[in-house]
């Protein structure tokens, strides 16, 4: 820690106080064991792949629905925007862009 926090040009404790989930992970690596077999590692990795792969199907599952909620809200205004227009006979004036 110390080193890091030298190296950015902090103190210790003012690096300790603004970034503690950075002193956090160091101190959970600190605390596993070193002796993991190629195995664990392999596994790790397996494991945090799939969970990405779930989560970025998730995420690109609700990407759609965002996607078509908005072209829906589209539509809306613009059938809206039409009635209102149609109802009040105004001239619209020209957007700026």
């Amino acid at each position: 820690m110390l080193a890091l926090a030298t190296r950015l040009g902090l103190a210790n404790t003012t690096f300790r106080r603004n970034y503690p989930d950075i002193c956090a992970e160091f101190a959970a690596i600190a605390r596993t064991p070193s002796g993991t077999t190629a195995t664990d590692a392999y596994s790790k990795v397996q494991a945090n792949n799939a969970r990405l792969r779930r989560d970025n199907r998730d995420l690109a599952e609700q990407l759609e629905l965002a996607m078509a909620a908005i072209q829906r809200l589209s539509i809306d205004n613009g059938l809206l925007r039409a009635a209102l227009h149609d109802a009040r006979a105004v001239t619209p004036l020209p957007r700026s862009r």
